[in-house]
């Protein structure tokens, strides 16, 4: 049923099945709960669908960096400290809280409710870009293209040491390649760590699949002590770049879950730059670009959002540049 369904409908296998489950769908005029019945060609199928229900999430007045928003979709770019989506720890002061209140009636209901749609999330302490849809429609065709991994993803990291195409060490390092143009592939599974179930853990044994690319931008030090890189997400999984990073031996500065205890050398880079680093109080990891094909209009769409301040003076610390006396 769900394949026949008119495609302006947006109505997924499960939104169909509570609507079954709900008496909501008729056959030649007769209810019809049963999802596994057959139909035959001639049949006459009603489809009731309700009005989307208030969400039981509370809006909340918290200002938005919002870079595109349509009548499908939003783009915002989070700030660092923002959880995405309510959870017993975090019930509220969330991105969806916040989306709820700015959007108001100009949700149009998602799975039946009026909610924003989430397709991908960052974590609480990165900062970056994020698309969330409005609409049925724009949430089935942005899921459809995260879960093509046809979506750009490209991500901004500050990491210890300098992943280097010529270092033997990651040359033999399970997992990981080097692609034309000194790029650094890491292909591994990912799972739950087996000890820390808040953790994920790379293995090569099942786990979901996760490819991380890495591009060095720019070095640190003298000799080199820390890097920015681009990473690009060819899979989205959860903690993806701060795992592989760590697993090539080049954790995220202020991660205090995958960073490890690894220290700068007191030598490499200005005493600024060593302070810097010590007290940043989250992963240096920023979702800098997204691009996707827009859903409704399949125009092609591509976001930028520049780094943010405390990413900002962390490199330019990192370089030895005067601190800026921008008010």
């Amino acid at each position: 049923m769900a394949r026949d369904a008119p495609e302006d409908a947006a109505l997924s296998r499960t939104r169909l099945a509570r609507l079954l489950a709900g008496g909501a769908v008729r056959v030649n005029g007769a209810p019809a709960t049963d999802p596994k019945a057959r139909v035959a060609e001639g049949d006459v199928i009603e489809i009731a669908v309700p009005q989307a229900a208030e969400s039981h999430i509370a809006p909340e007045s918290i200002v938005l960096d919002i870079l595109f928003e349509d009548d499908d979709l939003i783009v915002v770019n989070k700030p660092a400290g923002m959880v995405v989506h309510p959870a017993p720890g975090t019930p509220g002061g969330t991105l969806v809280n916040a989306l709820l209140h700015h959007c108001g009636d100009t949700l149009s209901g998602v799975g039946g409710e009026k909610r924003p749609g989430i397709v991908h999330r960052i974590d609480k302490d990165t900062s970056g870009l994020l698309v969330v849809a409005k609409s049925d429609r724009a949430h089935h065709g942005l899921a459809a293209q995260f879960e093509a991994h046809s979506a750009e993803r490209a991500y901004l990291a500050v990491v210890y040491g300098v992943p280097d195409a010529a270092d033997p060490r990651l040359r033999g390092l399970r997992g990981v390649s080097f692609e034309p143009g000194t790029v650094m592939k890491i292909t591994t599974g990912l799972a739950r760590h087996r000890t820390d179930r808040q953790k994920q853990a790379v293995t090569f044994d099942g786990g979901r699949h996760a490819v991380t690319r890495a591009r060095l931008l720019e070095s640190f030090g003298r000799p080199a002590a820390a890097s920015l890189v681009e990473c690009r997400l060819e899979t989205g999984r959860t903690h993806q770049i701060r795992v592989h990073m760590a697993h090539a031996g080049h954790g995220l500065i202020g991660d205090p879950v995958y960073g490890g205890r690894r220290k700068l050398p007191l030598r490499a880079l200005p005493q600024a730059g060593l302070e810097a680093a010590r007290a940043f109080p989250r992963q240096a990891l920023h979702a800098a670009i997204l691009g996707f094909r827009h859903p409704a209009t399949d125009a092609p769409l591509r976001f930028e959002a520049p780094l943010p301040a405390d990413m900002a003076a962390l490199i330019a610390a990192l370089r030895g540049e005067a601190p800026s006396t921008d008010a």
